[in-house]
């Protein structure tokens, strides 16, 4: 899925034992360790790295040099030498296509000659790969992920220039799908990546992203909210958030009702891409899987009372996902960072368990 580096140069399998996932936002990068041996994989190694206003922006690398200048102080800190990286979901293009049954050789080239009548940009300027998804006697259909060639650029040369070697580049979203959904669970998801400054929604069947979008909701602005009208700290206000958030009882009646507004807005969002995710078919023709579970994921979604809010508007268990099912080899096995950091690092540990889990 995205591996557009690790397709083509996959690493020998006897440097893959340290896995590391770099999650890149506008704000910071969240790195992710994790360590093989033999059949158990474990953490070794987390954190994050802020990246100063103005170097990222809305997924776009704005200044590069700065931008190596973070790099390289990551890698001298930590040292790293070889990295998973993820790609901003907001310049990435996902669509299925329904192609004639050629020989393998023969698909990439089929694809490009249909990649502009789905996408806004040139064939010549996008770099982009598939998943076979489904065959019949006569076609094939495949998902589609292309992104500009610029992107991809602006990312792997101040990687490179740092002294990091991009192992591969993947969509958020497939990462997350890789560290949330057991390996062959064919069964369909709802995801919600609820961050700082910015909610992903995908759809996963069958361990691949079907659909994945995002909006300009986060949990910093309920945080500025609180502070602001309890006239408290941003980190009481953090706090109060994380603790009393959309309870509901007794003196957490006037807190629902400061978020309510602004969460309002995000429910029907989420709400409207559900209704859609039911209500229309693929590309096909064919009425689409129906949503087993939503699963919660990211740094703002321990909000306390969100995955029940939520629960009451889709009518569907909403849940705050497992960001270890897939490294749990060992039963007695608990990794070294609290359970509600964890939500935030998903993404990273996806794209770091890229070395050790591939689907089937």
């Amino acid at each position: 899925m995205t591996r557009f580096i690790d397709r083509f140069f996959p690493l020998p399998h006897y440097l893959s034992f340290d896995s590391v996932g770099f999650d890149i936002s506008d704000q910071s990068i969240r790195f992710v360790e994790l360590v093989r041996s033999n059949t158990t994989i474990s953490l070794k190694k987390f954190g994050e790295e802020k990246i100063p206003p103005g170097i990222v922006s809305a997924g776009k690398v704005v200044n590069k040099s700065q931008f190596k200048e973070v790099l390289v102080a990551l890698r001298k800190k930590h040292k790293f030498s070889t990295v998973h990286v993820s790609l901003p979901e907001e310049q990435v293009y996902l669509f299925e296509l329904e192609i004639p049954k050629v020989e393998s050789s023969n698909i990439r080239q089929n694809i490009e000659l249909s990649l502009e009548e789905h996408i806004p940009i040139t064939a010549s300027d996008a770099l982009f790969d598939y998943d076979l998804i489904k065959e019949t006697p006569e076609n094939y259909t495949v998902q589609v992920q292309a992104v500009p060639e610029s992107i991809v650029s602006a990312y792997l040369a101040p990687l490179a220039e740092a002294g990091l070697t991009v192992v591969s580049l993947e969509l958020e979203a497939q990462a997350i799908a890789r560290a949330i959904v057991a390996p062959n669970d064919p069964r369909t998801y709802m995801v919600l990546d609820f961050g700082s400054t910015r909610t992903g929604v995908s759809f996963i069947t069958n361990g691949t992203v079907s659909f994945t979008t995002t909006f300009d909701i986060g949990g910093a602005t309920q945080t500025e909210i609180i502070a602001k009208h309890f006239n408290i700290s941003m980190q009481q206000a953090e706090v109060l958030k994380r603790e009393r958030g959309l309870l509901r009882s007794g003196d957490d009646k006037d807190l629902f009702a400061v978020l309510l507004n602004n969460l309002s807005i995000l429910r029907d969002e989420i709400n409207k891409h559900y209704i859609f995710w039911h209500t229309h078919p693929d590309e096909q023709g064919n009425s689409k899987p129906r949503v087993e579970k939503v699963l919660l994921c990211g740094q703002s979604s321990n909000l306390a009372g969100f995955a029940e809010y939520l629960s009451a508007s889709l009518k569907n268990q909403v849940v705050q996902t497992d960001a270890w099912v897939n490294i749990r080899s060992d039963k007695d096995y608990v990794p070294d960072i609290p359970k509600d950091q964890s939500l935030g690092y998903v993404t990273a540990i996806g794209l770091a368990l890229s070395s050790f889990i591939q689907k089937q």
